[in-house]
């Protein structure tokens, strides 16, 4: 029924995309911040998968200390996707949401309890209702150090996870793009305008958001 969109598509198969940017918005719809940059001096960066992303952003966009947030692509193969391209499971992406935060305000740690809780991490090419790899979890650290906080993270919830009787976390922590390896080239596609700040300009949208109860011990 749902073919390609249930099983990762090889690079080799997967969707050409294009050389330019498909156009997007530039202000956030809330936070009246710029999308793109230039971001604050200081200001650090992640990006978030927890499935459908116009929840996502709308959780993240109203923490304190967060300067803006975009929906996205990420953790794929194809050149500036469009979500109709992503939505087929060739592109090998997820919809993801870049969050840049003030460090001296909300911690990543905190991010990360966030995340934890606000989705099931288990249950690899799906999130709740929604089915298809582009609805996988991830989170996708800038920093060594955000990669080491995710990685002990996921650890940790991982217990909490198995207390309650779920299964193994399928969540992928890619590594940050201050490696020199060349498989950390992980490139952020911003969404159509549309999908900015959805939830915002549809506060009746859809949102698929839900937590398992599990609580994240950092």
């Amino acid at each position: 029924m749902f073919g390609l969109k249930t099983q990762m598509i090889d690079e080799a198969r997967a969707l050409k995309g294009r050389g330019e940017a498909i156009p997007t918005e530039t202000t956030h719809a809330v936070l009246g911040t710029p999308l793109k940059g230039p971001y604050p001096e200081g200001s650090e960066s992640v990006v978030f998968a927890m499935g459908c992303f116009w929840g996502v952003e709308r959780l993240f966009w109203k923490l304190p200390g967060v300067f803006t947030t975009a929906a996205g692509y990420i953790g794929g193969y194809t050149e500036n996707p469009t979500y109709k391209e992503v939505c087929t499971g060739q592109t090998g992406h997820t919809e993801g949401v870049l969050v840049v935060y003030d460090p001296k305000v909300v911690g990543f740690q905190h991010l990360l309890k966030v995340f934890w809780e606000n989705h099931d991490p288990t249950q690899g090419f799906r999130q709740g209702n929604d089915i298809g790899t582009q609805y996988r979890s991830a989170i996708i650290p800038s920093t060594g150090t955000q990669y080491d906080a995710a990685m002990l993270s996921r650890d940790a919830f991982a217990t909490e996870m198995k207390a309650l009787g779920k299964g193994a976390i399928t969540t992928e922590v890619f590594l940050p793009s201050d490696t020199t390896r060349p498989d950390a080239l992980t490139p952020f596609y911003f969404a159509e305008g549309y999908h900015q700040g959805y939830l915002e300009k549809n506060p009746d949208g859809y949102c698929g958001l839900k937590g398992t109860g599990a609580v994240c011990p950092i």
